[in-house]
């Protein structure tokens, strides 16, 4: 299976793209071909702006399959998406949601006439037939924000509002929960655990393309 991996982190060395780079090895040792797009080092442009929103046809962008006019980096992207089998997403929490990177990815790639046509006042997914894991950190732990309503405010606007209302089969929402500076190496560890657990979970059966 060909799979896509988005990945946020402003920090090369942090905890976020330490996990990233043992999914992506493990889904390669599992005989799976995978691109990671690591969005801060690859300086993606989050910003929507008013000519893009418009859909207004300049030199430099091409059209989508819907004939709405998209930037030649938009295209790229989506062009990505288009041959994964799979899309992983991993990112931190951030006051309970994405970083704006991550969000301005959405918004951009996640375009109507690519990810979604809305009919009669509901959207309708255009990536069916995809398949999709979203791997989430964070340093509060989970069993308080579930305890308060907060992760299914979490599980509302990301995994069902994006994901699935793109089209995606979501597999799994993997949350890994206090992580912390100076992660204890047995918490780590188990996070490791945890990643590769994924993984396997999902893929060690799976036909390689």
């Amino acid at each position: 299976m060909r799979h896509l991996i988005v990945v946020s982190h402003p920090s090369a060395s942090s905890f976020t793209m330490a996990l990233t780079r043992l999914y992506a090895t493990e889904l390669e040792r599992l005989g799976h071909t995978q691109r990671t797009c690591d969005l801060y080092r690859m300086g993606f442009n989050p910003i929507l702006g008013a000519a893009e929103l418009a859909s207004s046809a300049d030199p430099g962008r091409t059209a989508d399959s819907a004939g709405h006019w998209v930037p030649a980096d938009v295209a790229r992207a989506q062009q990505l998406v288009r041959e994964a089998d799979v899309l992983t997403v991993i990112y931190p929490l951030w006051w309970l949601s994405m970083p704006a990177i991550m969000k301005g990815y959405i918004d951009r790639v996640f375009a109507r006439g690519f990810a979604y046509e809305p009919a009669h006042g509901i959207m309708r997914g255009l990536l069916t037939g995809k398949k999709c894991v979203l791997i989430t950190l964070s340093g509060a732990p989970l069993t308080i924000l579930t305890h308060d309503g907060r992760w299914s405010a979490v599980q509302a606007l990301q995994d069902t509002q994006i994901f699935r209302s793109a089209g995606f089969e979501l597999l799994e929402h993997l949350h890994l929960d206090q992580v912390q500076p100076n992660l204890p190496i047995t918490a780590a560890e188990d996070h490791f655990a945890r990643i590769l657990g994924c993984a396997r979970r999902h893929f060690s059966g799976a036909i390689a393309a």
